[in-house]
């Protein structure tokens, strides 16, 4: 059976490139010729540089390789993969909502035809689901007062504030911003904070959920009463630890980990990240080609 997730053929995949700086780097140099006869000295192993203070900027991929971001059968530290251990504690609410979601991967999944994903009808993915697809090259930048972070899935951006402005409380229909009702967003509202001099803590809500924006592409879903936990750590110069914690009282009954410490590696800065998008029309031709239901009679939504 046709794998469920070649629907990703409709988006560009930008393959690592290596410069020819890295290559003249790791030749090894000539010997002089009076040490040539001679037996080599061992290399000394490169020590790591330390991480700048309160910096995560940078162009960051992940350090085991592009594939590791793509998460199909949902996030990376609990995949929908019918294990007991990566079962989610679900209220009667969130299983309820979990079981309208018909997704195309995990332990549930359905044939072709029968997804209603909101990604595969080329909306926003939203967040926290951003982390969580197709999540490769991505771009850091910052200032005094807020962190940007540019993803190269739809060449979509989110802010994150850490000028000290305290986190948005929830109220009916958004969130409170002094003295402002708000309305919910895709990408919700953050707010960013130092614990030490190389972890960034970071507190989201306001966000969109049940049917406009899923969780993953497992079909697990989120609620407007979601709080997301994110924390940056860098390692030292080149290495970035990327943490993130759900917590939806609307949908599980504790928090729990969805990416443990993934690791990233810091690219060369002058990096040009390829575009990566959900085109309409080539959804559409898939759909024509793969998706079509009436070849499938009878293999409804198994759920």
């Amino acid at each position: 059976m046709l794998h469920r997730f070649t629907i990703l053929i409709i988006v560009l995949v930008a393959a690592p490139v290596f410069s020819s700086l890295a290559f003249a780097q790791n030749e090894r140099p000539r010997q002089p010729a009076a040490a040539q006869g001679q037996k080599a000295a061992a290399p000394k192993e490169q020590k790591s540089v330390a991480a700048p203070r309160h910096d995560i900027s940078g162009t960051w991929a992940p350090a085991n390789g592009p594939s590791d971001g793509i998460q199909a059968n949902g996030v990376k530290a609990m995949p929908n993969d019918g294990k007991p251990e990566h079962q989610l504690p679900y209220t009667p609410y969130g299983q309820q909502v979990y079981k309208s979601h018909h997704a195309l991967e995990g332990a549930d999944a359905v044939l072709p035809g029968f997804f209603n994903d909101p990604r595969d009808k080329c909306e926003p993915l939203g967040f926290p689901r951003m982390n969580f697809y197709n999540l490769r090259e991505t771009q850091i930048l910052q200032n005094e007062y807020k962190i940007v972070m540019l993803y190269e899935y739809a060449t979509t951006w989110r802010v994150i504030w850490t000028d000290g402005r305290p986190l948005p409380k929830f109220v009916d229909g958004g969130v409170q911003i002094g003295s402002e009702v708000k309305e919910p967003r895709y990408y919700g509202y953050s707010v960013g904070t130092w614990v030490d001099d190389t972890t960034l803590v970071v507190q989201t809500t306001g966000m969109m959920g049940e049917e406009r924006v899923w969780l993953d592409t497992a079909g697990r879903a989120i609620s407007d009463q979601l709080r997301v936990e994110e924390r940056f750590h860098r390692v030292d110069h080149d290495r970035l630890e990327w943490t993130v914690t759900i917590d939806d009282p609307k949908i599980y009954t504790k928090p729990w980990v969805a990416m443990n410490k993934f690791p990233f590696q810091l690219e060369d800065p002058h990096r040009d990240v390829m575009e990566q998008y959900c085109s309409p029309s080539e959804m559409e031709r898939y759909n024509k080609l793969f998706g079509n239901p009436s070849s499938e009679e009878g293999h409804g939504p198994q759920r």
